[in-house]
């Protein structure tokens, strides 16, 4: 398929048509491919990495530990998930077993660059107003280049199409950050870059 094709005129024939995606090999240990979810005509789309571990079994994005922080955020922040849209660089969840559990794996610059053609269906479908790229792996689907967080965060650029861009941290970080002080602090700045995407829809 090139990548000016669409494939479904919905979210929903779009979400049945990744359940046979193998463009990538994460296809073959994941337990079920996870599209993003929401408004049909959302004017944000927030862009995560992958899939972890919950929303691996669930198949739905930012169901888990991190999903949760970011609902609080979100909510925090005044603005409603109903009237987004979420979704991640990556469908599939990359993990390395260790004993019981799945440890989450860093995708490769392959596995996005092969996910981007997804991440430009939805795109088309939903046409938001602006994008906001949680992590250096939605950046780099979102730019087509690598790019670091620190290097844009702040600013408001435009992906190829002219729509407005966001880059900020994964809330994935704020549950890493020992330091309480350290953690208020990134949590508040990751709130402020949510709050000036939303800002920009209108």
């Amino acid at each position: 398929m090139s990548d000016a094709e669409v494939v479904a005129d919905s979210l929903g024939a779009l979400a049945e048509a990744e359940t046979a995606c193998t463009r990538c090999p994460l296809y073959r240990n994941a337990t079920q491919v996870v599209p993003g979810e929401g408004h049909q005509q959302a004017r944000m789309m927030v862009v995560g990495e992958q899939p972890g571990d919950k929303e691996d079994l669930a198949g739905r994005p930012f169901v888990g530990p991190a999903g949760r922080l970011f609902d609080q955020v979100l909510a925090e922040a005044g603005i409603p998930r109903d009237r987004i849209f979420v979704t991640n660089a990556v469908k599939h969840f990359k993990f390395e077993p260790r004993g019981k559990r799945r440890l989450h794996r860093s995708p490769n610059a392959g596995e996005i660059d092969r996910c981007r053609w997804w991440l430009g269906q939805e795109l088309k479908l939903v046409a938001p107003a602006v994008l906001v790229a949680m992590g250096a792996s939605a950046l780099r689907s979102l730019l087509g280049r690598p790019a670091t967080i620190a290097s844009l965060r702040g600013a408001i650029r435009e992906i190829e199409g002219g729509t407005p861009l966001i880059a900020t941290i994964h809330p994935s970080l704020l549950l890493r950050i020992r330091d309480a002080e350290a953690r208020d602090r990134e949590r508040a700045q990751f709130m402020a870059d949510l709050q000036r995407a939303w800002q920009l829809t209108g």
